[in-house]
């Protein structure tokens, strides 16, 4: 079972709020999940990127791998290091 950090869509029609999540690649993208480690709000401006670095850290050193949206939104927040996933 392969682990990714990726978004969760919430929020109204054309009003998008994405929690980051950590879950199974099979997992559909609204479906399950084994954990929040934060929240992206493209509306503000800028954009609102809260992140938990520390279940952050801790999901990257178990082996889970950010999806591309996710890393770049990692480093525009300056959280932690994703060389090593």
């Amino acid at each position: 079972m392969a682990v990714r950090i990726r978004l969760t869509r919430l929020g109204r029609k054309k009003q998008a709020f994405y929690r980051i999540v950590v879950a199974s690649s099979d997992a559909k993208r609204d479906g399950k999940f084994l954990d929040i480690i934060g929240t992206y709000d493209p509306m503000k401006d800028p954009a609102a990127i809260q992140i938990d670095t520390e279940k952050l850290g801790a999901w990257l050193g178990k082996g889970a791998e950010p999806t591309v949206t996710v890393r770049s939104l990692i480093k525009q927040h300056g959280a932690a290091s994703t060389e090593t996933a």
